[in-house]
C-alpha cells in the first residue's frame, strides 16, 4: 500500500504517555492487595462458611468482598482491621442475598465440617444457632478474633458481642447437653 498526501497517518506522538509514577504506585497497590488476598482468604472464606453453614455460599461471599475490598484497596487497607471488613462485607452480601430470596439459612442441603470436629452434635449445635449468635462465635473461636475486632469486623459494641458471645455458648451448651450423640470426653 502506498501512502498519499491524504491517506491517514498514525503518529507514534499521537499515543498518550502514562507516567512512571502512576504505573509503580498502581502496581504497588495491586501487589498488596494480592499479598492480603493471599494471606486471609482462605481464612475469611472458612469463617464465612461455617457462619452461613453452606461452604459455597461462604466462597461466594468471599469472593465479592475481596472484589469490594480491591475497588477500594486504598481505603481499606488503612483500616485497623482490614480482614474483619471484608468478612463484614461478605456477611452482609450474603444477607442481602437471603433476605431477596426469601430463605432460611442454610440455603442448601451441603453442609461444612467444623475444622478437626469429628463431633456431629457440635456441627449440628453450631449450624442450628442464630446467625447473629454463630458469627459472634465463628470470629473469637475459628477465627481467633478479638472482641474488639469482632466487634469491628460486625459493627457492633464490643458489650454487644461479649454478649452475643455469651448467650451463643450458653445456647451451644444446653443443645449439645440435650443431644445424645455428643461426645462429652467423660467415661
Amino acid at each position: 500500500m502506498e501512502l498519499t498526501a491524504n491517506a491517514p497517518t498514525r503518529s507514534v506522538l499521537a499515543v498518550p504517555m502514562v507516567e512512571p509514577t502512576e504505573i509503580s504506585i498502581d502496581h504497588t497497590r495491586t501487589l498488596a492487595f494480592a499479598t492480603f488476598y493471599e494471606e486471609h482468604y482462605s481464612t475469611i472464606a472458612r469463617g464465612l462458611s461455617i457462619t452461613l453453614g453452606d461452604q459455597s455460599w461462604g466462597r461466594e461471599a468471599t469472593d465479592e468482598a475481596m472484589t469490594r475490598a480491591y475497588d477500594k484497596w486504598d481505603e481499606v487497607a488503612g483500616y485497623r482491621n482490614p480482614q474483619g471488613w471484608v468478612y463484614r462485607v461478605g456477611l452482609n452480601y450474603a444477607r442481602s442475598w437471603h433476605r431477596r430470596l426469601n430463605r432460611k439459612l442454610p440455603w442448601t442441603a451441603e453442609q461444612v465440617a467444623l475444622p478437626d470436629t469429628p463431633d456431629v452434635a457440635l456441627e449440628e449445635a453450631l449450624r442450628d444457632l442464630d446467625i447473629k449468635y454463630r458469627s459472634v462465635v465463628v470470629c473469637r473461636y475459628l477465627l481467633d478474633w478479638t472482641t474488639e475486632q469482632t466487634a469491628e469486623a460486625l459493627d457492633l459494641a464490643s458489650g454487644t458481642v461479649k454478649s452475643r458471645l455469651s448467650v451463643g455458648l450458653e445456647r451451644l451448651r444446653n443443645s449439645l447437653e440435650e443431644s445424645p450423640t455428643h461426645e462429652t470426653g467423660t467415661k
